[in-house]
Parts: C-alpha cells; structure tokens; sequence
C-alpha cells in the first residue's frame, strides 16, 4: 500500500510540474513581440483613417524596428524605433518624426498577448500632451 501511496505522489508531482512547465511555455511564448504589426488611426477633422504598421526585432530586453505611417501627402514613411524595451510581456519605444522642420516623438507603451498588442500612445500637438489607446494585431493584413 506504501509504495501505491508513494507512486502516486510522485506521479502526481511530474504531472503538475509538467503543467506548470508548459504553461510557462506558452506564456514565454505569447509575450513574443518580434513581427509585424498593423492598426488604425482615425483620421483628423473627417480626414481618412491611417493604418500604422510596425515591424518589431527583440532582442533579449532590447526592442527594435520600424514604424510606417502615412504622411499627410499619403506617402508611406518610416520611423525608426528608439529607446525599446521589452519586460514580460510589456513593451515600450518611442519613435521620432520630422515634418517640415519640426520634429515630434511619439512615445508607446503596451501589453502583448499572442496576436494583439494594446496600449497607449503619448505625443505633443500645439506644446500640449496628447494620449490615445492603440491596439495593434498582428500581421500586414490586420486592421
């Protein structure tokens, strides 16, 4: 009878850690930001919506990559990523653009789950402090 009691115990304890193993795993798994990511802005004063589209490189706790978005000419440009940072399964990076002299950093932070990324997006507009959600899927195709 002691060594049935014995067994079982040690079965049950390979089964658990096997479980907790992989659910590890699969949350290492999940926080993976590195792809491409797309979502849309809305447009300004009735102006037509801009899809951003991001493609991220980590790196150990290192993020780096490009952001593309539509100038308001429509001609798609590309930002480069600074600052990246990868935590679990936190992101944050800035990117800077320069329009017609002026230069304005947009800075991002977000949570990744398996195919989404949602978060907050911070810039300047007029010297003063502007904050949008954003929720990036990902893929090239996603809206």
């Amino acid at each position: 009878m002691r060594f049935k009691n014995n067994m079982f115990a040690s079965l049950t304890s390979v089964v658990l850690g096997t479980v907790f193993a992989l659910g590890f795993l699969v949350q290492a798994q999940a926080a993976d930001p590195s792809g491409t990511w797309s979502w849309v802005i809305k447009g300004r004063q009735g102006g037509p919506d801009r899809k951003i589209t991001a493609k991220l490189k980590v790196d150990g706790d290192k993020l780096t990559g490009t952001v593309s978005a539509p100038g308001r000419d429509g001609t798609m440009r590309d930002a480069d990523i600074t600052d990246g940072k990868v935590k679990g399964d936190e992101i944050s990076f800035s990117t800077v653009r320069e329009q017609n002299g002026t230069k304005m950093t947009t800075k991002y932070s977000g949570k990744v789950s398996a195919d989404s990324i949602k978060g907050k997006m911070e810039f300047e507009r007029n010297g003063e402090p502007v904050s949008r959600e954003w929720e990036a899927k990902r893929g090239e195709g996603a809206k």
